[in-house]
């Protein structure tokens, strides 16, 4: 029985290019989205590139935690040996502040608190030489985490995408480190991969100056295949077999500053996302 690579958001720009790399492995690989029509006409095209067919799409909206719910548990009845999640979907909201079924802001939801519950539910179908990957950022640096502000409205204060977007990633990174901790002696490994600034739809501020951010910037910055290179690394490479909690950038690990990730912060987060989850654990 092949063993299952789970892929958030893999009919994305960089999720597509992961899908394609773990594919190309042999896994049995699940393409978790919520455009149903664009995953399978990705899919499509990577049973084609790959020769894999053991890809399938499967529903899950990680701005409606019950849908994550019904993921796990869709995957729960297979009795599957999960080998690989890779926690990649990500959204940078241009519209203004989204509150969400569960009265979590969007971006809170699809970025962080959605993962952190399939992480949780997917963790007791993983095994020894598991792996967890989270998309992160190196905007986790400009993250200032308010409770309970930062669930509800993303931040504090005036809301600008980027402001909820790099909390965020830094509440990724703080579980990301939590979370290796709590699970070292099961031998799964958890870590962070930056994918630096990647020409993807993610970037398209949809204002005034977006041709002018398509003229100067996109030729200059990563292509998708590259921007994925750090998460490839750290799903398949036998070089980092056994590294946990730790962030990479440039398939290198990155020091963080105490401040950041080892903090009573950490422990608030964990235990006020724990209780925001709790029905659905």
């Amino acid at each position: 029985m092949k063993e299952y690579a789970v892929i958030t958001g893999a009919d994305g720009c960089m999720g597509t290019e992961i899908a394609r790399a773990v594919a190309k492995q042999g896994y049995h690989v699940v393409m978790a989205c919520c455009n149903l029509e664009r995953a399978h006409k990705k899919r499509a095209m990577l049973v084609a590139d790959t020769g894999n067919e053991d890809i399938e799409v499967m529903y899950i909206d990680l701005a409606s935690l019950q849908t994550v719910k019904d993921f796990a548990v869709r995957l729960q009845e297979r009795n599957v040996s999960v080998a690989l999640l890779m926690n990649n979907a990500g959204i940078l909201e241009t519209e203004g502040r989204t509150i969400t079924v569960d009265g979590l802001e969007r971006t809170v939801s699809v970025n962080y608190v959605g993962h952190y519950l399939l992480t949780r539910l997917l963790l007791p179908m993983m095994h020894r030489g598991s792996r967890i990957v989270s998309m992160a950022s190196l905007t986790y640096r400009f993250g200032r985490l308010y409770f309970p502000e930062f669930f509800t409205l993303g931040c504090r204060g005036f809301f600008w995408r980027i402001f909820p977007y790099s909390n965020t990633k830094l509440a990724l990174t703080m579980f990301t480190r939590k979370l290796s901790q709590l699970i070292a002696d099961r031998g799964i490994t958890v870590n962070c991969a930056d994918p630096g600034v990647v020409s993807t739809d993610i970037i398209a501020f949809k204002m005034w100056f977006d041709k002018l951010t398509d003229i100067f910037f996109r030729p200059i910055i990563r292509t998708p295949a590259q921007g994925a290179a750090t998460a490839v690394h750290l799903l398949l490479s036998p070089e980092v077999a056994g590294e946990s909690g730790g962030f990479y950038a440039s398939c290198k690990r990155r020091k963080l500053a105490k401040r950041y990730v080892d903090s009573e912060t950490t422990e608030k987060l964990w235990e006020l996302t724990e209780q925001r989850v709790e029905k659905w654990l």
